[in-house]
């Protein structure tokens, strides 16, 4: 039986040079990452309009040489800021992570869509999230790259319900999701999580291209707090069965790991991927 592959948000392990941290991921076993580039690389300006062909090639080619593949490009950026040059930045930035992708050789450019920050302006902030989507699905299309979009707690795309009503809104087939269990669930959701979980993959199941594994644990107060995958109280075994049987050897990336936490974390990821997928063929 192989083993399940895990990949680690590149970040996480430190922000470094590029080949440093190519040779740091693969001596830590994970086989790809998402890689966040501001976030991630010291010793390149990755800036609005320097992204470029040849540095794309450089990068990607120094985590080729370690057997590391980039999974997913994140590019977090607010894609509903009322503000009109950080909304026009945040988008043409977006862009240019897709027009270079695939000389990174990541298939995937990913984003939460950004919240809400003035609650009695919601339809403003949809309206933006339309006409950003419009031109990034366009770009998304030229380039043959998939837009993985991501739910998240505080953001206007919050819930897999929310999520399915924009992909209805934008059925190309470059529009993708990046699913994380833990991102759908707040104090009300986490009572009943089984729900939350099947929900997720009835609605957007079909559409998931990478998920993100870390954990919730509910505190005294009640509230949740993000810990390591296999630390909290997640159901990973109806996550990962669900995720065996919609997309097999499907993306699942660390988040929320310390660098002491990582080992056990992917070993508690690819035990339940392979216990899944065993229940599966039995």
């Amino acid at each position: 039986m192989e083993a399940m592959s895990v990949g680690i948000l590149a970040h996480l392990q430190g922000k470094m040079p590029f080949k440093e941290l190519a040779a740091k991921t693969a001596a830590n076993g994970f086989s790809y990452v998402q890689l966040a580039l501001a976030k991630a690389i010291s010793d390149v300006d990755s800036s609005l309009n320097k992204l470029s062909p040849g540095m794309a090639q450089e990068v990607g080619g120094a985590f080729a040489e370690k057997g590391v593949r980039i999974a997913v490009l994140g590019c977090y950026a607010s894609l509903v800021d009322l503000n009109d040059d950080v909304y026009r930045h945040n988008v043409d930035r977006f862009k240019e992570h897709l027009r270079n992708a695939r000389h990174f050789g990541a298939p995937i450019v990913a984003t939460e869509v950004g919240g809400a920050t003035d609650p009695d302006r919601r339809a403003e902030h949809h309206e933006r999230l339309n006409r950003a989507m419009e031109e990034i699905v366009e770009e998304a299309e030229r380039w043959g790259v998939t837009v993985g979009l991501e739910a998240a707690q505080g953001h206007l795309i919050d819930s897999a319900e929310t999520l399915a009503e924009t992909l209805e809104r934008f059925p190309s087939s470059c529009v993708g999701v990046v699913l994380d269990p833990c991102n759908l669930m707040n104090p009300a959701r986490f009572d009943n999580q089984d729900h939350t979980i099947r929900e997720a993959f009835r609605l957007l199941g079909p559409r998931v291209v990478s998920t993100h594994a870390k954990d919730l644990r509910r505190e005294p107060n009640g509230s949740l707090k993000e810990t390591a995958a296999g630390l909290g109280e997640l159901n990973y075994p109806l996550f990962f069965e669900l995720l065996e049987r919609y997309k097999p050897h499907g993306f699942v990336t660390l988040e929320a790991v310390s660098e002491p936490q990582m080992q056990e974390a992917a070993r508690f990821v690819r035990a339940g991927r392979s216990a899944a997928r065993n229940h599966q063929h039995t």
